[in-house]
């Protein structure tokens, strides 16, 4: 049994539909499809999530919230038309918003998850009925007829374990099942939205309940680049990558692949392919639990990503002073800091973090530290940007450190520091946000063409 999801601009109009079904008649192991909501049409449409926070936005402002409204129904409308369907199902979304608005107006983080689950809601019914109507037995299931109970904090839902035996049940239906991405019910019986990446969330949710032999992930890219294709021109699309692989650069910026939607799949070793809606037969990119390691995939993938900044601590015999870390890491508890990378030397200690983590109260943090953990030195920098060189293979090879110095010495990009984690499959370099892009080219051009490029 394979369980696929497709995404946003797979969906968005009558002709990516038609394609989509295409994909999932011409396979009889395809049994269960997770769709997103309708993505952009063109580089200057509007999402439908955004015109569903818009539509929230009037209807918490207390305005006329109808010429919105009705954009929403006109984007269903166009495919309707376009595939020849009944117009029944118009009615229907324009009741469906109508209620959550009367019902929940003076709750606004409850209305915001139950607008925002209607653009993946009035698709997956949509998608249903005309795969029906083309002679497909085919069934629309809601989250909450799946099993898919959730936690109750709204925009966070976060899956109950529970969920996993009563979702097992989907494998005796016979028809093709269509199930809306993004939101669970939760045991309140409110709608509550997962986070970022909501759709790939569900979908890996489903094909780990049903115990999938596969879970597909359409797009509108052939696979994973080893590197940002507007930043590397034409790279290598990644043929097999781990999920520890995939973590670390979706962590560092590969936006292809929620890394939140590996750890359902990661537990039952469910393997996953990124696929192109729009060039199915494409091999796209696989990744699963263990890969084979030549001297070919080395590297799996580099990554870049900006906005962090670091805090410098410096303290003379740090290293025999028992708690010192523990009373700087209490520091950011209790303003609620997480951090992302800590390399430390003997008399020093750098804490790496988003740098959002710490806007508007860094004087605050600042000191604190300095009051509770007498330092001799203390600093931040911004403007960091981390590159990460990621692979399975890297722990057997001897120079692969050396190999990515070099490539940003020949480019005269300054370090400001590197930390190597403790699973030895991905290195991280600091360095100035306006290196981040030169780094990247610089590091994919040595690593697979073998070429210096000069600064």
């Amino acid at each position: 049994m394979k369980v696929a999801k497709f995404g946003g601009s797979s969906v968005s109009n009558a002709e990516q539909i038609k394609k989509v079904l295409n994909i999932v008649n011409s396979d009889v192991d395809r049994k269960i499809i997770i769709v997103s909501a309708p993505g952009k049409r063109h580089s200057e449409d509007v999402k439908t999530t955004d015109l569903l926070i818009r539509l929230y936005e009037k209807v918490i402002d207390r305005l006329d919230y109808t010429s919105k409204k009705k954009e929403i129904i006109q984007r269903y409308a166009d495919i309707i038309d376009e595939l020849n369907m009944d117009y029944h199902l118009l009615t229907s979304i324009d009741e469906t918003l109508e209620s959550y608005i009367a019902i929940l107006k003076d709750k606004p983080s409850r209305l915001l998850d139950a607008l925002l689950s209607c653009g993946e809601d009035f698709n997956a019914q949509l998608i249903a009925e005309y795969n029906n109507s083309q002679g497909i037995p085919t069934r629309y299931v809601s989250p909450g007829e799946a099993g898919i109970q959730v936690t109750d904090l709204p925009q966070n839902a976060q899956i109950l374990e529970q969920s996993y035996n009563t979702l097992y049940k989907l494998r005796e239906y016979n028809e093709k099942l269509i199930i809306p991405g993004f939101f669970g019910v939760s045991r309140q019986n409110y709608i509550v939205t997962f986070p970022r990446g909501g759709s790939d969330i569900t979908g890996a949710i489903v094909a780990r309940g049903v115990r999938a032999d596969l879970y597909e992930n359409f797009t509108d890219v052939s696979g994973i680049f080893r590197a940002n294709p507007t930043i590397v021109k034409n790279p290598e699309v990644i043929d097999e990558i781990t999920y520890r692989e995939m973590r670390e650069l979706s962590y560092a910026g590969f936006g292809v692949f929620h890394d939140e939607a590996l750890q359902p799949l990661h537990k039952d070793r469910i393997p996953v392919v990124i696929k192109n809606t729009n060039r199915p037969d494409d091999i796209g990119t696989y990744i699963r639990h263990d890969r084979e390691i030549n001297s070919n995939n080395i590297v799996s993938g580099i990554s870049c990503d900006k906005g962090f900044t670091v805090l410098n601590i410096k303290k003379y015999l740090m290293n025999r002073q028992v708690g010192f870390t523990r009373k700087i890491l209490a520091v950011l508890e209790d303003y609620g800091i997480s951090f992302d990378h800590m390399p430390s030397g003997i008399d020093n200690i750098s804490i790496i973090m988003r740098s959002k983590e710490i806007q508007n109260r860094e004087e605050q943090v600042l000191n604190d530290i300095r009051k509770n953990c007498d330092v001799d030195e203390l600093s931040v920098e911004h403007d960091l940007a981390i590159l990460m060189i990621v692979g399975e293979g890297m722990h057997r090879i001897v120079g692969t450190a050396n190999t990515i110095t070099h490539a940003l010495a020949e480019s005269n990009i300054n370090l400001k520091m590197m930390n190597q984690g403790a699973s030895e499959i991905s290195i991280m370099f600091g360095i100035h946000v306006s290196d981040a892009d030169k780094a990247v080219k610089s590091t994919y051009e040595y690593c697979y063409n073998g070429i210096c490029l000069k600064s």
